[in-house]
């Protein structure tokens, strides 16, 4: 089975403790990429500028990702500026340039809209709508978001949410949308809007998950990691393992689910090990398993 990953492919700039990045290949839908193309052929959804590194899209493409969707359009591509002080749990954007995303309206081709796994990676809720809209049957349906729409947009966001079969967001996401402090008060929540499970990530205390129909909670701790250089990107890399996994397996009960978020976590541990994408982009579905095995070992009682 495959996958469509609606979202951001960007150029980060990002400064950690542990030095400094320039014009960095990232964002949203490509970290997502990097993780799920272990498990099922991805189509990457998203648009640059004419700015954009030829070389970027040569990378993308040798990592078996279909771009036949990637608008190119006149412009500049969009860029993200952050830094990571201190623990490196939240990020301090610096600067962000919209660029092309400004005017992104998706495009699928016809083969494409029959494709049943869905990932709406972090973007304006619009345009996920905009891309949902066009598909013929979505199976499954994830859907990823942050503050800056949940502020803007909520409305548009909670109407989409119906059509959504999980929700994925972190922890201060989940709480400013749900308006519920406690995290499985605010799952609950979350799922009142619409979709089947909720699926919160609490960084380098793990993840939450919550499925409506059953009451099935279920909680993961992360994998430990000696050292973080470089957390850009590390939801979206959950994210992809997650969903990736579930789209090969093509079933949702509580034993793909957990295997899924545990194939979620040992791949986001990867992508902290490093800048960017240079972690993850060599990443073999044996380094994957490799690492779940230490996983299940540590946390075995």
């Amino acid at each position: 089975m495959s996958i469509i990953v609606l979202g951001t492919v960007a150029l980060d700039s990002v400064r950690t403790p542990f030095g400094k990045r320039k014009e960095l290949l990232g964002g949203s839908a490509a970290h997502f990429s990097m993780a799920a193309r272990l498990f099922t052929k991805v189509n990457l959804i998203a648009i640059v500028g004419s700015d954009f590194p030829k070389r970027h899209i040569s990378f993308l493409s040798g990592k078996g990702l279909n771009l036949s969707s990637l608008i190119i359009d006149k412009g500049k591509t969009f860029r993200w500026e952050g830094e990571y002080k201190g623990d490196l749990n939240q990020a301090l954007t610096l600067n962000t340039e919209l660029g092309v995303l400004s005017v992104f309206k998706p495009r699928v081709s016809e083969e494409q809209r029959a494709i049943e796994n869905i990932f709406l990676a972090n973007v304006d809720p619009d345009i996920q709508q905009h891309l949902l809209f066009k598909m013929r049957s979505p199976k499954l349906v994830g859907l990823d978001s942050m503050n800056y729409w949940i502020n803007t947009k909520r409305k548009e966001l909670i109407k989409l949410l119906k059509q959504v079969d999980i929700y994925v967001a972190n922890d201060q996401e989940s709480r400013d949308l749900s308006q519920e402090n406690n995290l499985l008060k605010a799952a609950r929540r979350l799922c009142s809007f619409g979709p089947k499970m909720a699926l919160i990530k609490k960084g380098e205390h793990g993840v939450l998950f919550y499925a409506k129909k059953e009451g099935f909670v279920f909680s993961l701790p992360a994998y430990p990691v000696e050292k973080v250089i470089d957390p850009t990107g590390a939801g979206d890399t959950f994210a992809g393992g997650f969903m990736g996994y579930l789209a090969k397996k093509n079933k949702i009960n509580s034993t793909t689910i957990k295997k899924a978020l545990a194939y979620g976590t040992v791949a986001a541990s990867f992508n902290v090990e490093d800048f960017g994408l240079y972690r993850t982009s060599r990443l073999l579905p044996q380094d994957l398993e490799r690492r779940l095995i230490k996983f299940k070992n540590c946390f075995s009682f």
